[in-house]
């Protein structure tokens, strides 16, 4: 029984570690101001890098966002 609470805790222990190592890798740092006007006058300019998939991913947001507004509009036609 003992050697089970050791191989329990061992389990815990580096389970808790893999989690914590994990959520701080995945942290994004924000930008600083400088950092988001630079990205502006690129994306101005079309000097970034990747820059035809970024512009596919913002139109693609933008579309998804104006058909969410389209649904949400014709919910609020039927239902009234």
């Amino acid at each position: 029984m003992n050697t089970r609470n050791i191989t329990l805790r061992a389990l815990l222990v580096a389970s808790a570690l893999g989690l914590g190592f994990g959520v701080t890798a995945c942290k994004k740092e924000e930008p600083t101001p400088m950092q988001k006007a630079e990205e502006n006058v690129k994306d101005a300019f079309d000097a970034r890098p990747n820059e035809q998939m970024k512009d596919a991913g913002e139109d693609a947001k933008s579309a998804v966002e104006n058909a969410g507004d389209a649904v949400e509009k014709k919910a609020d036609e039927v239902t009234q």
